[in-house]
């Protein structure tokens, strides 16, 4: 279903300006999702993705530093890494890179987080184009597509037929919901105005 992206589609994707996206900090504790969400809600509104979504998997995928010089220690430790502010596995990336034409590679998710935010967002829109319209009625759809986003379209087709997820998945599903009020405020404040100092 994904052949269905139009070359439309890509081009509009790849216009949005990353300019405003910074590096992750180098100290963990400095590390907040939040800190993309502006450029999240466009990236998201180009694909017709929810931001929700893509921003609560941001979240999500908080758990580790993504500093670029703390991802290649990572990777060094553990050669099967996922690299980015999404944390997106080669697999994953690879499908993505083959079926939208993108001309970076998996290593440039860690050093360029605009490039990141962008994977992950046309990984989710795959998926959700791979998702029945019917599904198990006790997951949301996003809730589909974040565990999609966490363990394969495979799993996620099973999970929305009814096959209860294993312990993992369930974990990743309580965070989800857990992090959607926060994820939904970052978006929020990045939509409203700064307020001009004051005089």
């Amino acid at each position: 279903m994904a052949e269905r992206s139009t070359a439309a589609g890509k081009q509009r994707l790849c216009e949005v300006d990353p300019s405003d996206v910074r590096t992750p900090p180098l100290l963990p504790g400095g590390y907040d999702p939040a800190d993309y969400a502006a450029f999240v809600a466009r990236s998201a509104g180009e694909a017709r993705v929810s931001p929700l979504l893509v921003m609560t998997v941001l979240h999500n995928e908080a758990y580790k530093p993504h500093h670029p010089f703390l991802e290649r220690l990572w990777q060094w430790w553990k050669p099967g890494a996922s690299f980015g502010v999404a944390n997106m596995h080669r697999a994953a990336f690879e499908r993505v890179r083959r079926m939208h034409g993108l001309s970076g590679r998996w290593q440039d998710l860690r050093d360029d987080p605009a490039f990141a935010i962008r994977a992950a967002v046309l990984y989710l829109k795959d998926l959700d184009r791979s998702l029945p319209q019917r599904h198990a009625p006790r997951y949301t759809r996003d809730e589909l597509l974040a565990l999609g986003y966490n363990t394969g379209e495979r799993n996620m087709r099973a999970f929305a037929r009814g096959v209860p997820p294993g312990p993992m998945a369930r974990s990743y599903l309580r965070r989800f919901r857990a992090h959607r009020s926060q994820a939904a405020k970052a978006l929020a404040d990045s939509a409203t105005p700064s307020e001009p100092p004051a005089e």
